[in-house]
């Protein structure tokens, strides 16, 4: 293990420094728009400006890092994240945040993109799954720590957002500074959308449901955390939140092990009436029982977030070898474009009901989605045994944004161009 990660070190400690900042500016942003008085519909446009740009940072990524190479493209998008940082305690209009909301999800995008592809290339076929496991886990940890960070100070100040910027910046140092080659260049994906639909209509809506909840979630959780949760105020919300990464966390690897002995169509099936049950449950008694809302965020976490894993490990069961990188990159847009017209509809349920709307939404969502992958069961039989593939590495294929193929085969370089010289069919 020591081996396997000593090549990475420093550039672990960049994720574990950027996405703490991320983490943080992700819960604080929303609890300083609700105090400046920004309307729900502001703060939903809010959350739907970063996965704007954070789709087009999955777009646009390969040119920019072929242009300017992986460590000046880490370098600058760095920069701009860390600004942009700071520039929201400064300008406090909407419109000005939309447009710096926007630039963070551009800017982490391409981050994540070199980051990605930077641990695919140092690591090999006989420790790739343990490299992306740790990475995983990095990832949900420090985002959770960020989360935390939000109970350090008065979100209405300006050390918060100076913090955020601060351990954004400092995720430039280890990667500037190290002496690794950089890695081959990233090849651009064309991506069918229909015809990843058609290998799996399950996999496609449900990536695409994930990000109408999921991302809802992330935007405006905060919002409702902070309605409800007034006598506790900051250490309340933060715990609110946290408590949903956390049960994520540990949902994803027992349901995705169960999903591999049953058609995943019926986990898929369990996780979002689980993930519908616990948003009604939140909506409906968060009011009355303040102690209760912290147990329903555990279990919205613990059904909701292993969904998108799930979708993916489901459609990479119907991909043909080499056809992973268009089905990982293709499910992260889906995600995207649902993350992005999530938060508005989300928005507009909240005016009409209260703060509870959010997790009436969400539950309308995963309701619909529970319909629609019965309907898909009575239509198509699950996949054999020979052509499923397990969740283990499903997950690590789902959990990428650079365009490279963590299952590649010995004497690949882990980099596929999935170019297509055909329109998108």
């Amino acid at each position: 293990m020591t081996r396997a990660l000593a090549p990475i070190a420093a550039l672990l400690l960049s994720v574990a420094l950027l996405l703490m900042g991320n983490g943080l500016q992700g819960t604080l942003l929303p609890v300083r728009a609700q105090l400046e008085l920004f309307s729900t519909l502001d703060i939903g446009v809010l959350g739907s400006s970063y996965f704007l740009g954070f789709a087009a940072g999955c777009y646009l990524g390969p040119y920019v890092v072929r242009r300017a190479g992986h460590i000046r493209t880490f370098t600058a998008m760095v920069s701009l994240a860390s600004a942009v940082a700071l520039a929201h305690a400064l300008l406090l209009y909407p419109l000005l945040w939309w447009l710096f909301r926007s630039l963070t999800g551009f800017c982490f995008a391409v981050l994540y993109m070199v980051i990605e592809s930077w641990l695919n290339e140092k690591s090999t076929n006989e420790n790739r799954g343990l490299v992306f496991s740790i990475y995983t886990i990095i990832n949900l940890t420090v985002v959770t720590i960020g989360q935390m960070m939000l109970t350090l100070g008065s979100p209405t100040a300006f050390p918060l957002f100076a913090v955020a910027s601060i351990l954004v910046s400092l995720a430039a140092l280890p990667v500037a500074l190290t002496k690794a080659p950089a890695p081959a260049p990233i090849a651009t994906v064309h991506i069918r959308v229909r015809h990843l639909y058609k290998l799996s209509p399950v996999g496609f809506v449900g990536a695409l449901a994930v990000g109408l909840a999921n991302g809802s979630f992330w935007s405006l959780a905060p919002v409702f955390a902070q309605s409800k949760l007034l006598a506790v105020g900051t250490t309340g919300i933060a715990l609110f939140m946290s408590l949903a990464v956390i049960a994520g966390a540990a949902g994803q690897w027992p349901l995705g092990r169960i999903s591999d002995r049953t058609d995943r169509r019926k986990v898929i099936v369990i996780v979002c009436v689980g993930a519908a049950l616990a948003g009604i449950s939140m909506g409906a008694f968060g009011a009355k029982w303040d102690v209760a809302i912290f147990g329903f965020s555990f279990l919205f976490g613990l059904f909701a977030f292993p969904l998108y894993s799930l979708s993916a490990a489901h459609m990479n069961d119907s991909v043909q070898t080499g056809g992973f990188v268009e089905a990982s990159s293709g499910l992260l847009l889906l995600y995207a474009a649902g993350a992005i017209v999530g938060p508005m509809f989300a928005s507009a349920a909240m005016r009409l009901t209260g703060p509870e709307g959010l997790f009436f939404y969400t539950s309308a969502v995963h309701v619909l989605m529970a319909m629609f992958a019965v309907y898909r069961m009575r239509q198509r039989a699950r996949p054999s045994e020979e052509e499923r593939e397990p969740f283990v590495d499903s997950i690590r294929v789902a959990q990428t944004v650079a365009t490279i193929d963590p299952l590649a085969k010995p004497g690949d370089d882990g980099i596929s161009d999935q170019r297509s010289s055909s329109p998108a069919s």
